[in-house]
């Protein structure tokens, strides 16, 4: 398919073959022009009917998506640009209602250009109606994945879109709150692109229209499939013995040969999508974070790379945190970081802030959470990640209060005693273990 998609067109594009059942639209006496008496409305109404075949700017339906029920929320474009009105309204509010009362996940098919001007303000307060839905759909444990289409700009993507648990996009679809003919004449179009929008953190990947289908089967077997118990930390990836000194376990943490994370999940996992960015305009490739099917049950994970984690980092973590907890999915965290990044660019991005929300994101699930230290265990920048009670740690990592360099030069001491005090900090993974700070995890499989 080439071009904008109508409704009908994008609920092909993603349902099983002769599974959509359209839900019946809710009933709402008609007004002469609508509430404003806008003149000619009701006919332009009627020429966007005889155009679409759709009477409103969304079909709403049930159907499955590579195997998975869920509701369907689609788009029509071209009855008046896609907007909102009450009548839209009204619609979305019920597939949302249906939803909840089914146990079915939600995924909007976007495709809008804002709110409907010919009902004013009403038009505008359907985005309330629309927010609360997501939120009572959220707070009942059913995730909500969105799909951008070309267009989806205004309120819209400000609910619908942006408000999703996961937001996916086709290739070059015009995303943005300000739409085309309300942006400053001088802005780059190219920040309002799906594109753009997955730089910024706002979506999390750009899907192919042939491909769209099964990702979207993919996320929501793997949002509905919680594992049935906290996650095992994984085997180390090499057999190694507890490190000598302290000094050792610092160079076996930062040896370019140690595993990464990377290694570790696809041990782990069969098969785990990746959720991007934390919402606030911001990523961290330092920070991996996604769900993974494993043993036939979902495990969400947060993995730190070996590199100084960036504000987005910790907020993207938090996200799939809350997330997980929301969704009763058991997580699996990966500590591996020298600490947090202390730049004044991380400064003016809120660092402290970020991690406090993570500290307060881990402390305060209800799933469990599991963490494993496989490098570099630094400071609070890792420490947030780690689940109290419930952290293991590989023969190759360590974990400390502050790294042994920084450490002697806090306490004025010259760089030949800085392994010294690498053996007075206690980080080693068996001097962790006899603090009761963490525990070791059994060695690797043979």
């Amino acid at each position: 398919m080439t071009g904008r998609l109508t409704a009908r067109q994008a609920i092909a594009l993603v349902a099983d073959e002769a599974t959509f059942a359209e839900l019946p639209p809710p009933g709402r006496k008609s007004v002469p022009d609508g509430p404003l008496g806008w003149q000619g409305y009701d006919a332009a109404r009627a020429r966007a009917a005889e155009r679409t075949g759709e009477s409103e700017s969304v079909v709403c339906g049930t159907a499955r998506i590579a195997g998975v029920a869920a509701v369907l929320v689609s788009f029509e474009f071209g009855f008046l640009g896609g907007s909102l009105g009450e009548r839209t309204g009204d619609r979305l509010e019920a597939a949302y209602v249906h939803a909840r009362a089914h146990r079915l996940p939600v995924v909007p098919l976007i495709a809008t250009g804002g709110s409907r001007m010919q009902e004013g303000m009403i038009a505008l307060t359907q985005l309330q109606r629309v927010a609360r839905q997501s939120v009572l759909t959220r707070e009942a444990g059913l995730p909500q994945i969105a799909v951008l289409r070309d267009p989806t700009t205004g309120g819209g993507w400000a609910t619908l879109g942006a408000g999703a648990d996961v937001v996916l996009a086709l290739p070059g679809a015009q995303v943005g709150f300000a739409g085309s003919r309300v942006r400053p004449a001088d802005a780059d179009p190219a920040a309002y692109t799906a594109e753009a929008q997955v730089a910024a953190g706002a979506a999390d990947a750009v899907v192919r229209p042939g491909e769209l289908r099964g990702e979207l089967g993919r996320w929501l077997r793997l949002l509905t499939s919680p594992a049935a118990a906290p996650a095992p930390p994984p085997r180390p990836l090499r057999a190694l013995g507890p490190p000598a000194s302290g000094w050792d376990a610092v160079r076996r943490a930062r040896a370019p040969e140690r595993p990464r994370a990377a290694a570790y999940l696809d041990a782990y996992f069969t098969d785990r999508a990746a959720i991007s960015g934390d919402r606030c305009g911001g990523t961290d490739a330092g920070m991996l974070c996604g769900f993974g099917e494993r043993e036939g049950g979902t495990v969400a994970y947060a993995a730190q790379c070996g590199t100084a984690t960036r504000p987005a980092g910790y907020r993207t973590a938090t996200r799939l945190i809350r997330l997980a907890d929301r969704l009763g999915i058991p997580v699996l965290t990966l500590v591996d970081t020298p600490g947090a990044a202390n730049d004044a660019d991380a400064e003016r991005q809120g660092a402290g802030a970020a991690i406090a929300e993570l500290f307060a994101a881990v402390a305060g699930a209800r799933t469990p959470v599991t963490t494993l230290v496989i490098g570099e265990g630094g400071s609070g920048g890792a420490l947030a990640l780690a689940a109290p009670g419930n952290t293991w740690a590989t023969p190759d990592s360590y974990f400390s209060v502050i790294a042994p360099e920084p450490a002697a030069a806090i306490l004025k001491r010259p760089p030949e005693e800085i392994e010294a005090t690498a053996g007075q900090l206690r980080l080693r993974p068996q001097d962790l273990a006899e603090l009761g700070v963490v525990r070791t995890p059994p060695p690797p499989a043979p």
